[in-house]
Order: C-alpha cells, then sequence, then structure tokens
C-alpha cells in the first residue's frame, strides 16, 4: 500500500513538472488569471461578469455560424500561442520571477493534474458500470441526456453558454471565499432535517 502511493505521488510529480515546463511561457499570464479568478480584489467577480457579457452581447450581435465561430476561436487560440509567451517575457521578464510565483505556479499545474486524473477517473468508473451494471448505465445516461435535451429546449443555447461560462468562471473565487461550502454545509443540515423528521414519522 504504501509501496503504491509512493509510486503514485512520484508519478503525480513528475506529471506536474511536465506541465510546468510546457506552461513556462504563460507563467505570468496564468498567475495573472489566477489571482483575477480568486477575487483577491473585491471588484474581480464584476469585472469577469462584465468580461463574458461583453463576449457574449458580441457573438449575439454578430451572430456567426458554427464553422465560422470555431474557426475565430481556434485562430484567437492559435494567436495568444504564439504571441503571449513572447510578450510576456517583455513585459514581465524572467528576472522578476520570486520564489512566491514559483509555488503559487506549482500548486496551479498540480491542481490542474489532479482535476485531469479525476476527469479520467470518472470516465472509468462509468465505463466500468458500464460492464457491470449495463442497464444502470443505459438508464442513467438516457435520463441524464433526456434532461440536458430538456432544458437546452427550453432555454435559449447561448443564454445557457453564458451562464454556464460565468459560473465556471466564479467558481474558483466562490469556493475560495467559502460560499460553495457554506451552502453545502446549509443544504446537508436541510437534508438531516428531513431524515430525521421523516424517521420520527415512521415510529
Amino acid at each position: 500500500m504504501a509501496e503504491s502511493d509512493n509510486k503514485s505521488a512520484n508519478l503525480l510529480a513528475q506529471e506536474t513538472a511536465q506541465l510546468e515546463e510546457q506552461l513556462q511561457g504563460w507563467r505570468e499570464v496564468i498567475l495573472a488569471g489566477d489571482r483575477v479568478l480568486r477575487w483577491e480584489k473585491p471588484w474581480f467577480p464584476g469585472a469577469l461578469v462584465g468580461a463574458t457579457t461583453v463576449v457574449f452581447l458580441l457573438i449575439y450581435y454578430l451572430d456567426p455560424s458554427v464553422l465560422t465561430g470555431l474557426s475565430c476561436a481556434v485562430m484567437l487560440l492559435c494567436l495568444a500561442d504564439y504571441f503571449v509567451p513572447t510578450v510576456a517575457l517583455k513585459v514581465f521578464g524572467s528576472n522578476k520571477w520570486t520564489t512566491e510565483q514559483q509555488q503559487r505556479f506549482h500548486e496551479i499545474c498540480n491542481n490542474l493534474v489532479r482535476s485531469e486524473r479525476r476527469v479520467v477517473g470518472w470516465w472509468k468508473r462509468l465505463c466500468a458500470l458500464k460492464e457491470e451494471k449495463p442497464k444502470v448505465y443505459f438508464a442513467s445516461v438516457i435520463s441524464g441526456l433526456l434532461a440536458v435535451a430538456w432544458i437546452g429546449q427550453q432555454v435559449h443555447n447561448l443564454f445557457l453558454t453564458y451562464l454556464i461560462v460565468s459560473f465556471l468562471l466564479l467558481l474558483p473565487g466562490l469556493n475560495q471565499h467559502g460560499v460553495i461550502s457554506k451552502y453545502t454545509a446549509m443544504a446537508k443540515r436541510e437534508i438531516n432535517k428531513l431524515l430525521k423528521q421523516k424517521e420520527k414519522k415512521n415510529q
């Protein structure tokens, strides 16, 4: 067991180091984005929502086709991948990189690797469920897809995408400031109250 844990920790450290190397040119930009996403200043949430709203209003106004939208998105990613490392090096400079910044950059890369592992783990569990309990898998997947299809039919797809993107951008800040844990704890207390009430009624 201890040997397995050591292998897992070593593999995690290796994957984190590889990701750090791949994102070396983006490290200053990533740290700046991290500060915004964690709401280090009180006006950051408003700026996030405002910027997201402007982008989606522009998409709504231009109303591009799916192919045009995908082409523009990929083009912007390619331009960013080419220009950002060069511009970041000239703007920030490599001499200003501190030990604290390196530690935070390492934590971000470590969290990204862990998140990737969670996604892969969920996918493996889903595949295992398909093999072990095909009826449960089929019912769960079909029910989930029907629910998503119904929601997509009721809400405009662009507005729904806007809500999802806004929530994902605000999620790190909500988690950092304890909003998620606060309301999760409240929900758990309410559920426990309901369960206790049901037990009393059954008695």
